[in-house]
């Protein structure tokens, strides 16, 4: 009866009315966008979502070239100044025209305490509108990185945001609701058509879209269904009843390519393991008065004891690939050398444990979503197992993306489970916002395990602003090696983002696992 029931309500998430020779596309992963406020929560799937409706300053192309967006073109008058024209005749999706007190208006939101979009506006300390086609932005000091930032800034209607009480953004991590969670207006291909969350999301091609003649694919509707179950998305594609998975089950991977189409690519999204290292006792142990992830030989030995190539064998089915470093080899600031593990040693975790004085005596909740990342239940499942190979005991909690991201993000965790993609292509990006101890602005804002040490903190202070190349590239490696030898975080892997869809469908696989619907043609 179970199975009858979730059958018929994916047909009818699924249902899309047959309009002329409109090319909808209907495509699927485990979990559902988590908010349509474009500056509320930096999460990959919800940022997809955001740029169907909204556009940015500067865009990337298909090789992630910076490109022009809603900003014609840029120069920079000043080393911290950089004067932006913005196209002219664009409208919003409620037909009021963009202009350059919108962009003011949408920096300055980002730059908002709830926003969670602060690491794209870093060292930004004033925007100002110069007439209704121009706008300075103002940095703090030099900024080799700006442009890349603005390419995930999306810009909103501030008389739409002042109609609906939206000024602000959506605090997610506080379960806010607001009219801009649930509803969109924006200047980009796409217009919000139906929101049903957990169930569908509809976007209608927008005919006024300043870029249409540009647009090189042919989709003209767009529904987005989360599938949670492996099982069911793959049924639902393999029968027709949707077009795309962003991510097949790895297990069913060689069936998908024999009835459908894949297609591979390396993302630049490394998955890591956070440890509350600050906290003076952890909040899910039963170890009281003092904490064990304060003392590096603990952060050592559970690194030490986990193998990461028989998670890529048996869990990722050899579509993983295995790193010792924070960033993926598609960010600027990465090497061979420090993407090298330190070794799986699961006697030299027992000592390291032993010496650190608890041996057989660690116990601790690891929080771990089970519909964001590939195979990200499973994953957590095996590090428990290894863990428990070398006396230490972590109960697995897993939940799904939309309770797990509230629930690290406000520091409720004593270890957990991340992904963290690069969209600047620089690793001051992940420097800042992981490594970084919390501070002002993007300053360690996914820092969960209160990660801290001078040096990274005042290395990081001097990326931000250093236009001297092989200054700036000595001072990110010295970061990750810091970082490295204090065991802060617990690199596993990059992802390998397999996406599945039918014969007939045609993508731009993308490095930040981005399905861009103006790209899709469908034959």
């Amino acid at each position: 009866m179970h199975k009858t029931v979730l059958a018929a309500a994916l047909a009818t998430a699924l249902a899309v009315p047959v309009m002329g020779q409109a090319k909808t596309l209907r495509w699927a992963s485990q979990g559902d966008i988590l908010t349509l406020d474009p500056h509320a929560q930096n999460e990959g799937l919800t940022i997809a979502a955001s740029s169907y409706v909204y556009d940015t300053l500067v865009a990337y192309d298909k090789d992630f070239k910076l490109s022009p967006g809603l900003a014609l073109s840029w120069e920079q008058s000043a080393p911290t100044t950089w004067r932006f024209t913005l196209r002219e005749g664009v409208k919003f999706h409620d037909g009021t025209p963009f202009t350059a007190d919108d962009v003011v208006f949408s920096i300055k939101r980002a730059l908002s305490p709830t926003s969670n979009f602060k690491a794209y506006v870093n060292g930004i300390t004033d925007v100002r509108q110069v007439d209704d086609s121009t706008v300075e932005v103002i940095t703090g000091g030099p900024n080799p990185v700006l442009l890349r930032q603005l390419t995930n800034v999306f810009i909103m209607s501030r008389a739409w945001a002042d109609k609906n009480n939206a000024t602000a953004p959506q605090d997610f991590s506080k379960k806010q609701e607001t009219f801009s969670a649930r509803n969109a207006n924006g200047t980009g291909a796409y217009t919000l058509k139906s929101r049903e969350v957990d169930v569908r999301t509809v976007f209608a091609e927008n005919v006024d879209w300043w870029g249409k003649a540009n647009k090189v694919g042919n989709v003209t509707e767009v529904v987005y269904t989360p599938i949670k179950q492996n099982a069911t998305r793959t049924a639902a594609l393999l029968s027709g009843e949707i077009d795309f998975i962003l991510d097949p089950p790895a297990q069913d991977l060689a069936r998908i390519k024999q009835q459908a189409k894949v297609v591979e690519g390396n993302e630049y999204r490394t998955i890591y393991l956070g440890l509350d290292q600050k906290s003076q006792e952890l909040k899910y142990s039963s170890v009281k008065g003092k904490n064990p992830f304060a003392d590096v030989r603990v952060r050592e030995a559970l690194y030490r004891a986990i193998d990461v190539e028989a998670i890529k064998k048996a869990v990722m089915r050899n579509s993983s690939s295995p790193t010792g470093t924070m960033i993926a080899p598609q960010v600027h600031g990465w090497s061979k050398d420090l993407a090298e593990r330190v070794s799986y040693d699961v006697e030299k975790a027992r000592k390291l444990l032993k010496e650190a004085g608890y041996e057989n005596s660690i116990d601790f909740t690891l929080d771990c979503p089970n519909n964001r990342y590939i195979n990200d239940e499973a994953i957590c499942q095996a590090v428990v197992g290894m863990w428990a190979k070398v006396g230490v005991k972590a109960a697995l909690n897993a939940m799904p993306r939309a309770t797990y991201f509230p629930k690290v993000q406000s520091f409720d965790t004593s270890a957990y489970l991340f992904g963290w993609g690069v969209p600047t292509f620089d690793a001051l990006y992940t420097l800042q916002s992981l490594i970084h101890s919390k501070g002002e602005g993007a300053d360690g804002s996914f820092n969960f395990g209160g990660y801290a040490n001078p040096e990274a903190d005042n290395l990081i202070k001097q990326i931000k602003i250093e236009t001297d190349p092989a200054k700036r590239d000595a001072a990110i490696q010295k970061v990750l090696q810091v970082h490295a030898s204090e065991f802060g975080h617990i690199p596993l892997h990059d992802q390998v983002i397999p996406w599945a869809m039918a014969k007939n469908v045609n993508v731009v696989h993308r490095a930040d696992n981005r399905l861009t619907a103006d790209w899709v043609t469908i034959d």
